[in-house]
């Protein structure tokens, strides 16, 4: 199925607003959010809105660029947070900082919580993921968005996350069952910080980010010792193995440092990305470690303009022309 015909589907679910099939999820917000954001000038924040199915606890947060004139159709952005699939929050302090720097820049983001359950995470996990695209294609006349333009980005294990949205868009095994059939989760650009992209090739860390000869123990994504030797269930979950001609745009941002993920993961991506002609941008952060956001690492400044870096990587491929 094109992404023109899902695009095409998704337009005319959002104009029919009185059919059930149009929003299988009525986006609402909790009165009383978990954690309070404030948002800074020139950004509308709204928490805690659902977008899956009736009876999933997790939510998403909207950060909207405020002022926009009511003919605006804003690009949009996937957040996804990390904390090695098994913790993290759609309000931590790097998604807030890549939401409100993104809105400031005119970006629809929505970072997302998505499914933690040991032993029952993957593909839920993804197909969470990619849910929250096909949420804001299905509210994309709510939201001022424009569907034909949306990205995605996360750190660590949303890195990983977001690499795997980008690149299985067309996989039936990948699919998500529900709650938008019909409606497409293609992005056109993805930003990769520090995530791992070879669940084979993965390798333990010393303690000034050089790769050991000591595999990780790759199957913990899969969160299911039943995993732990199916080794076609790494390469499923891989971006690496992944990864083809047509897979978006990447850009991905590591650090030399990096004591958690492997820094070769990125560089080994890179290569593919190259074999295959993919458009890509690979920065190394000399002497930066995990878990860095747009701006600081360590609450110290970054040795580059990531948050410039990822702007203008984001208006190359989501802003029309």
């Amino acid at each position: 199925m094109t992404l023109v015909h899902d695009l095409a589907i998704s337009m005319g679910l959002a104009l029919l607003a009185t059919c059930a099939a149009a929003a299988p999820v009525t986006p609402t917000a909790t009165p009383t959010p978990k954690t309070a954001l404030k948002a800074p000038a020139g950004v509308i924040i709204e928490q805690d809105v659902s977008y899956l199915s009736p009876g999933r606890e997790e939510k998403l947060d909207l950060y909207l660029p405020a002022d926009r004139p009511l003919s605006a159709r804003s690009p949009a952005v996937v957040i996804i947070h990390g904390g090695g699939w098994r913790s993290g929050d759609k309000a931590a302090g790097r998604e807030f900082n890549i939401g409100t720097n993104l809105a400031k820049a005119g970006y629809v983001c929505a970072s997302v919580n998505y499914t933690l359950e040991l032993g029952n995470c993957w593909p839920t996990d993804l197909y969470d993921c990619k849910n929250a695209v096909r949420f804001l294609r299905a509210n994309a006349w709510k939201y001022h968005i424009d569907p034909y333009h949306i990205g995605v980005i996360g750190g660590s294990a949303g890195g990983h996350l977001a690499l795997m949205v980008a690149y299985t868009s067309t996989v039936p095994e990948l699919e998500p069952p529900a709650p938008y059939p019909g409606i497409s989760d293609k992005v056109s650009a993805v930003v990769d910080l520090y995530g791992i992209t070879n669940l084979l090739s993965c390798m333990r860390t010393g303690k000034n980010g050089v790769p050991t000869k000591q595999p990780m123990l790759n199957w913990s994504i899969l969160k299911d010792p039943k995993f732990r030797n199916d080794r076609e269930a790494w390469k499923l979950a891989s971006p690496y193995y992944q990864a083809t001609k047509t897979s978006p745009p990447t850009l991905i941002l590591h650090g030399t440092a990096d004591t958690t993920v492997d820094r070769n993961q990125a560089t080994e991506l890179a290569a593919k990305l190259k074999e295959l002609g993919v458009e890509h941008q690979i920065y190394m952060l000399d002497g930066i470690g995990h878990t860095f956001d747009l701006e600081t690492w360590n609450k110290k400044p970054l040795p580059i303009d990531v948050r410039s870096i990822v702007i203008a990587f984001f208006d190359k491929h989501l802003k029309a022309r």
